[in-house]
């Protein structure tokens, strides 16, 4: 399966480099180099970051605070009306992750270039549910936006962006391949390393704080039981509560998971009722403003050690 899966993606990276090397020449003829890339979130500014080392004429910012986290409840602050007025390009999450934005981004910068990374993606799941969806369920509500919590899904991710990029910005299209290609490799291998560790576990049943590692929990083959907080930093009813230590017991949950971006006491307190061990998994949803262009591999390793730690290996 790691070798199929391998060969998959290294044919997913040929394709999409071989896209952004036919970017017609045109495109950008109209504006040159962008001068400022905007990203909304931590993840999609250090996706772009990695895409844009080497041309220098392009300055990337972050329009949300670095420590943030899932921005569904964010406001705009005349800040940030103020970065959206001077950028030329904003590289957007997609799948109503942002729906703080909406009219004012047209307000603010008609001429704006908007790149909805989520395009990139076609095996989406909704919120909520098991199954899969396709394409269609880019136009509809309740798709689990945490698509950046996968490595796999980030490799789609980086080589989206890129291709739009390149569309943009012709000059720079064979920069943008090149390190589209490369930050989608270490992606890959980290996905392979990843899987390797879902199928050691012991146990592989996991209760979570929100839903930002369902994709993550499918490329590793765990099975999310139960779900903390149905809306993100929103805490559990007391019933609710009891319902999901009732479930952990039942399904032999082999732990919970709490995530540095918001306040861990409830999942403790689940734990200590159901008599499974707690630990933190980050999703890389915020990070240090200083954060270096590797410092979701440098997480995500750190997650594989937790997951083996607190589920066991075989």
């Amino acid at each position: 399966m790691n070798r199929f899966l391998g060969l998959i993606i290294s044919l997913l990276l040929a394709l999409c480099g071989f896209a952004i090397a036919l970017v017609p020449q045109i495109a950008g003829a109209a504006g040159g180099s962008p001068q400022h890339i905007l990203c909304t979130t931590f993840p999609l500014y250090q996706i772009t970051r990695n895409l844009t080392q080497g041309r220098d004429a392009v300055q990337v910012d972050l329009l949300l605070p670095a420590q943030l986290g899932c921005p569904h409840d964010y406001a705009l602050t005349p800040k940030d009306m103020q970065l959206l007025t001077r950028a030329e390009v904003l590289v957007v999450n997609g799948l109503g992750l942002e729906e703080f934005l909406g009219a004012p981004i047209q307000k603010a910068n008609p001429a704006l270039h908007l790149i909805d990374s989520s395009k990139g993606v076609d095996d989406l799941i909704l919120d909520g549910a098991e199954g899969e969806q396709g394409h269609d369920a880019h136009e509809h509500s309740g798709v689990n936006p945490h698509l950046f919590a996968s490595p796999r899904l980030t490799a789609k991710l980086a080589l989206y962006i890129a291709s739009e990029l390149a569309l943009i910005d012709p000059d720079g299209r064979e920069l943008y391949r090149a390190n589209s290609q490369s930050y989608a490799a270490k992606m890959v291998q980290l996905d392979q390393e990843m899987v390797a560790v879902g199928r050691s576990l012991v146990n592989k049943r996991i209760i979570t704080q929100h839903g930002v590692f369902d994709y993550l929990a499918r490329d590793l083959g765990l099975e999310v039981v139960a779900v903390v907080e149905a809306h993100a930093g929103q805490e559990p009813s007391a019933a609710e509560m009891l319902a999901i230590i009732k479930t952990a017991k039942a399904k032999k949950a082999g732990g919970i998971f709490a995530e540095p971006q918001y306040p861990a006491k409830v999942v403790t307190t689940i734990a200590k009722e159901a008599g499974i061990p707690a630990a933190t998994l980050d999703p890389v949803a915020t990070g240090p403003d200083d954060s270096g262009l590797d410092y979701y591999e440098k997480v995500m390793a750190k997650n594989m050690q937790t997951l083996k730690s607190t589920l066991g290996v075989q």
